[in-house]
């Protein structure tokens, strides 16, 4: 019997369609090949077919030079430009503002064929610190409100360039579902006084059939209602709002938390597209009591068609229960 499911946090329903239930091998795959240099502008060597670096991380050599370890970049196609006011506008019912933001690309390795599952945890660690700086540098410019870290790996995911790279976007507002996040916490947060992320960490780890994997900082987990088949949570354990501002222990955890999972996603799935995403709390607003910092992996499976696209229902024909249990069983040997 398919189940209907309820996201705890946003009210959003999914349908478990249990009676067409899919193993990994079951669905049809594209997995990402090798990347292939020719020419690639986020090479070593190659630095200047990219506008000016932002950050770098260097082991020697001047600004724009080789000697790299991480180096940041402003995107050359950007989908928001950083200059200029806003200049917010009515136009009779409707409103309208200028395209101010930043867009960054953080280029995480000067190894063209190196993934975030093959990465030393050191390096990713690296990219997480970056990805913690340039937040941090961008929040102090007050037109900004959202800041967007995000990784596409593989067409499939909306990658246009091979390299390993991450993007960074930040907005003049916060994305509707964002707010549709936060304000789901808080109703729950008004409700009992606590936050449903640390309910969920907490509820997961003990129960553990949904559980991937667990440290003494992260829970790994295949959430109770997922949109997409294998989509994976990144839980801190401790409460936190912002992902800026953590502490470094937390994010040397991170990289190896990060490393493991992919991992385990590459095993059991053979190399799949899939997009990464940090979910953090608004720049400009304080800690949260109510809202947890997290991230989400969704693997490329499945492609969304009329039906979700007409009701915002999600059909997924993996339940967690076994997703968790394909995910912890995966060798890493």
């Amino acid at each position: 019997m398919p189940q209907l499911r309820k996201d705890p946090i946003t009210g959003r329903w999914v349908i478990i369609s249990s009676e067409r239930s899919r193993r990994p091998t079951d669905f049809i795959r594209r997995p990402v090949p090798p990347p292939a240099a020719a020419h690639c502008p986020f090479d070593a060597g190659n630095e200047a077919k990219t506008p000016p670096e932002v950050l770098a991380y260097r082991n020697g050599g001047g600004r724009d030079q080789p000697g790299w370890r991480v180096r940041v970049v402003p995107n050359k196609f950007p989908a928001l430009r950083i200059e200029g006011d806003l200049d917010r506008q009515g136009e009779g019912m409707y409103d309208k503002m200028n395209g101010v933001g930043a867009h960054e690309i953080i280029v995480e390795t000067p190894d063209h064929a190196m993934s975030w599952s093959e990465m030393p945890e050191g390096q990713i660690q690296e990219v997480l610190r970056a990805f913690q700086d340039r937040m941090n540098d961008l929040k102090r410019d007050s037109r900004f409100r959202y800041i967007i870290l995000f990784k596409n790996h593989g067409e499939a995911a909306g990658a246009s360039l091979e390299h390993p790279h991450s993007q960074l976007i930040a907005l003049p507002v916060v994305p509707e579902r964002v707010r549709e996040e936060i304000e789901g916490a808080l109703r729950f947060y008004q409700e009992k006084d606590r936050c449903i992320y640390c309910d969920i960490a907490r509820q997961e780890s003990a129960a553990g059939v949904r559980l991937v994997s667990e440290t003494d900082r992260f829970v790994v987990i295949e959430p109770y209602a997922p949109r997409f088949p294998f989509e994976t949570w990144i839980l801190p354990r401790g409460h936190a709002s912002h992902f800026e501002s953590s502490d470094p222990p937390t994010l040397e955890n991170l990289a190896w938390v990060l490393r493991t999972t992919l991992r385990k996603i590459n095993k059991t799935l053979e190399q799949p597209a899939y997009n990464l995403i940090v979910h953090s709390a608004p720049v400009q607003e304080g800690p949260m009591p109510h809202y947890h910092w997290h991230i989400e992996i969704a693997p490329r499976l499945t492609r969304i068609a009329g039906f979700e696209w007409g009701t915002d229902f999600y059909i997924n024909p993996t339940p967690p229960e076994e997703s968790a249990r394909y995910l912890r069983e995966a060798s890493l040997a």
